[in-house]
Order: structure tokens, then C-alpha cells, then sequence
């Protein structure tokens, strides 16, 4: 679970909630034409750039990495995949079949290791689902980042189109309030929804997605590896390359010292 995001996007909230709440009745901020404008008109605009599937898939995989993704660093990558050499070197690639392998694509590369795949063949179809999910989390940063800039467009809109109904009925001062509600509210409704919502996410994204591919290129030359049969301490000194300088330092030492 993500605690930053949830965190993050919690207190944000409350902190508006708070100030609506210090200032006044919380149904004054609560207009659904507002809303229609400001989500549907987003939505819309989202759907017209991007395939409805791949929206639909994107908001999906945005939230689920926003708020359950559980991150694992080259460290813990390097450690797992030490293990498995060592569990080679002991019992066999076979030995492979029934490790617990919580990572997907070190359990599928692994599982490959055992059935006897060549090198070459291995590494290009891990390869491939690196590249195909990179693309889907880059393409989900970019339909977040679209919905993140058509939200305040859409306020803006809306605030136009309350200040027509308003000028339109002047001489009737009941009308007047609500077609107010209706221009300031949509401006609210898009920067909260940009802001505190898709923008966030569509960083969120992004930032997998770099971490993701360090992570994966890392199995994936941990995995060739493996399947060179090369020893546990090789392996580790190979994959060291992938940590930031301060914990290469570190692990290097460590290295040393046992």
C-alpha cells in the first residue's frame, strides 16, 4: 500500500473540507451542474484523445499504483535473485520450480530457468513484457495528465456559461445567486479534481514507470544470469551497477567484510 499517496491525497482533501466547513454551509459548494460540466466535460475530452478501452484500463491501473503499490527496491531485487543462485548452485535450476518467488517476473524468468530455456530466447520475451507494460503505464500517466488539464479548461467554461445565465437575468435577483453557484463552483470542482486527483496520479505513474523499468532490467539481466549458471558473489557484483552510488558503497563493503 502506498502510504504517501493515501496520505497525500487524504490531507488534501480535509484541508478543503475544513476551510468549507469554517466558512459556511457545506451544500453552498455543492452544485450539480458544477459537477456535470467540470467531470463529464473532462471525461468526454479524455475519451475523444485516447481509445475508451484504454481508459477505462488506465484509470483502473492509476489507481489501483496510486494507493496499493507496494514498492521494492534493486536491493531487495538483487538480494531475492542472489538467493536463487545460490539455491541453483546447491540444487539445480529444477530447484527453481518450487521457490517462493513473490515478484512476477522473476517467479515467470525463473520458471523459464527451469524449463530449459536458451538465453537468448528468455531474455527477448522478458524483454518484450517489460516494454508492453511500460508503454501501458506511460500511456495511463498520459490519459491522467490529459484529465488533469481539460478539468480546469472545463471550470473555465463553466464559469463562462454562469456568468451568461447571470448577466442574462439581471432583472430577476433570485437567479441571480445560483448562476453565480454555478461560475465560481466549476473553477473549485476543476482544480480540485486536477490538482488533488488526476495530476498527482499522472506523477504517480511516471515515477513507476522509471522505477519500474530499473527494477525489471535488473531482474531481467539477474535472470540471464541465472541462466548462465554464473555464482551467487558474480552475480551480485555484476548487479551492484543497478544501486544508487551511496548503497553500491554500502553493499560493496559489505561484500568485503563477509
Amino acid at each position: 500500500m502506498d502510504i504517501a499517496t493515501i496520505v497525500g491525497s487524504i490531507a488534501g482533501l480535509i484541508v478543503i473540507l475544513i476551510a468549507i466547513f469554517l466558512g459556511g454551509d457545506f451544500g453552498t459548494f455543492v452544485n450539480i451542474p458544477s459537477l456535470l460540466i467540470v467531470i463529464g466535460g473532462g471525461f468526454s475530452v479524455t475519451v475523444m484523445r485516447f481509445p475508451l478501452a484504454n481508459v477505462a484500463s488506465a484509470l483502473a491501473m492509476g489507481a489501483k499504483i496510486a494507493f496499493t503499490h507496494k514498492k521494492s527496491t534493486p536491493k531487495d531485487k538483487i538480494d531475492n535473485i542472489v538467493e536463487l543462485a545460490e539455491l541453483i548452485r546447491k540444487d539445480g535450476p529444477l530447484a527453481l520450480e518450487n521457490a517462493e518467488i513473490s515478484d512476477v517476473i522473476l517467479k515467470k524468468g525463473s520458471q523459464m530457468v527451469a524449463d530449459g530455456y536458451e538465453e537468448e530466447m528468455l531474455v527477448g520475451i522478458l524483454e518484450r513484457e517489460r516494454d508492453l507494460y511500460l508503454e501501458r503505464l506511460s500511456e495511463a500517466s498520459k490519459i491522467y495528465k490529459q484529465l488533469g488539464d481539460a478539468a480546469p479548461a472545463f471550470g473555465m467554461i463553466g464559469t463562462l456559461v454562469g456568468l451568461v445565465q447571470m448577466l442574462s437575468t439581471m432583472d430577476d435577483p433570485s437567479a441571480i445567486g445560483p448562476s453565480m453557484a454555478v461560475a465560481l463552483l466549476t473553477t473549485l470542482y476543476g482544480a480540485i479534481l486536477a490538482n488533488v486527483i488526476a495530476l498527482p496520479i499522472s506523477d504517480k505513474l511516471a515515477t513507476k514507470s522509471k522505477h519500474e523499468e530499473v527494477n525489471q532490467t535488473l531482474t531481467i539481466d539477474g535472470i540471464s544470469h541465472l541462466r548462465a549458471n554464473r555464482s551467487p558473489q558474480l552475480i551480485k557484483e555484476m548487479l551492484l551497477a543497478y544501486l544508487p552510488e551511496k548503497e553500491r558503497h554500502m553493499a560493496e563493503l559489505e561484500m568485503a567484510a563477509g
